[in-house]
């Protein structure tokens, strides 16, 4: 029971009591303007429609412009109307979204903020809080709009910058099966069928043979490469346990944009650990309450005192991403690498032959891991035998790298080392600095 109810009752029994006919004057106008915020304000509130519309989707160091709609669908003007969104502050730009405002009846206002893309993640953006009330502020009431979700993708950093060859073992490969005809390997010519492309007609050997004959081509098939992430933290050295894992994702991430430039199928495996992998229900997960970054978490129990609410397990390793092409496919790629936390979890040389049963024969494997130890090897070698392709990607500096690439080389693959991103960093700065001085 509000206060001005309460005076008016109050006012009343003295009315009652003195028989003064002012009071009762002034008790009619406390319970007028108590009936209509009840009456009001609720349909003040339902009245309100609200919306929010932006790119879902950002690489790091974008900006991304966040549209708030806000319309009053009554026919009754809103007296006032407090707004507020809640951002993460590692992707605020300026003061965010915080903002009171009067509508007339059927008006429509925006807000508009921006955030930036400043480290990968997956970020929350709201819930949106509403609050409205009646004309002599008896009454308030509040609604929201539901939270949305940013995807800010890994950095993409070119070959020639990682230091790796553009021209890897990916591309066509001749084959008995007849997936697909390659022009630039013709073998032969035959008779005209109907259907076959005019551009395949050989003209001059058509014209002495007073018949139409078209070339025959090698059949080839396109190569399928799939990314081997290896994010267990335990098999990184001390030094790069936060570093090394961030790093490997940024080569994967380079990896499958320029495979997929290249008009090439490209997929995903990782024995780390994505939050959202284990349940279609986003809002089950558990954010930080300082970063608003989608987090994973072993005990549930302890959220509260973490400074972290709705805290649950997540153990089960991500479901595979077989090789497919076109930018769709990339973009999922993509936003389960802007997800994955590394996480102790299986070994990398015990994963790799499970990681690998589905896959076709003749596949590239570009296995990303932090040393070429001798399990890794062995087990790269095994796949040599079932037919596959691998490649080793080291993205931890080693002195004997050499005997590494040799091991490998005995082995049946290649090997190849990406330094840190400290040292690219480095040797930008000192390109740059080259240049300027030039």
């Amino acid at each position: 029971m509000s206060d001005l109810l309460l005076l008016a009752i109050a006012l009343l029994a003295v009315a009652f009591l003195f028989r003064v006919d002012f009071i009762y004057y002034v008790v009619y106008v406390c319970l007028g303007v108590y009936i209509t915020g009840q009456l009001i304000t609720p349909r003040i509130v339902r009245s309100v429609k609200l919306g929010r519309l932006y790119n879902q989707n950002a690489f790091l160091g974008e900006q991304v412009e966040v549209r708030l709609t806000i319309t009053n669908k009554s026919w009754l003007p809103i007296p006032w109307l407090r707004a507020v969104e809640s951002v993460p502050p590692v992707l605020m730009i300026g003061q965010g979204a915080n903002r009171a405002m009067a509508f007339r009846s059927r008006e429509s206002k925006n807000m508009i903020y921006q955030v930036k893309a400043m480290k990968r993640g997956f970020y929350r953006l709201g819930p949106l809080i509403i609050s409205a009330g009646d004309y002599f502020g008896i009454r308030e009431l509040s609604t929201r709009l539901p939270a949305d979700y940013l995807t800010v993708f890994p950095r993409i950093i070119p070959f020639s910058q990682l230091g790796l060859p553009s021209r890897l073992p990916y591309g066509l490969i001749s084959t008995r099966q007849r997936i697909f005809e390659d022009p630039a390997r013709p073998i032969g010519i035959r008779d005209y069928h109907s259907g076959d492309s005019i551009r395949h007609i050989n003209w001059k050997v058509s014209a002495h043979s007073d018949e139409l004959l078209v070339r025959t081509f090698e059949p080839v098939k396109s190569l399928e490469t799939l990314l081997l992430l290896n994010l267990n933290p335990s098999e990184y050295s001390r030094q790069n346990r936060y570093d090394g894992p961030e790093w490997a994702i940024v080569i994967a991430a380079s990896m499958a944009v320029h495979l997929a430039e290249g008009r090439q199928d490209v997929g995903l495996t990782t024995n780390g650990i994505d939050p959202l992998d284990a349940s279609n229900e986003v809002g089950s997960y558990s954010f930080e309450r300082e970063t608003g970054r989608l987090q994973i978490s072993d005990h549930p129990s302890q959220g509260e005192s973490n400074g972290v609410e709705n805290r649950m397990p997540a153990r089960t390793l991500p479901r595979y991403i077989p090789p497919k092409p076109g930018k769709a496919h990339l973009m999922k790629v993509l936003e389960r690498l802007a997800r994955i936390e590394a996480q102790d979890s299986v070994p990398y040389s015990d994963w790799i032959p499970r990681a690998c049963t589905r896959l076709n024969w003749g596949t590239n494997i570009v296995a990303i891991t932090p040393s070429g130890d001798e399990k890794t090897c062995s087990a790269l070698h095994q796949l040599v035998k079932t037919g596959f392709n691998p490649v080793l990607i080291i993205v931890e500096p080693y002195k004997d790298i050499r005997q590494i690439r040799d091991r490998a080389r005995s082995l049946g693959f290649q090997a190849y080392q990406v330094g840190k991103e400290n040292d690219l960093d480095r040797w930008r700065t000192s390109h740059i600095a080259g240049r300027v001085r030039a």
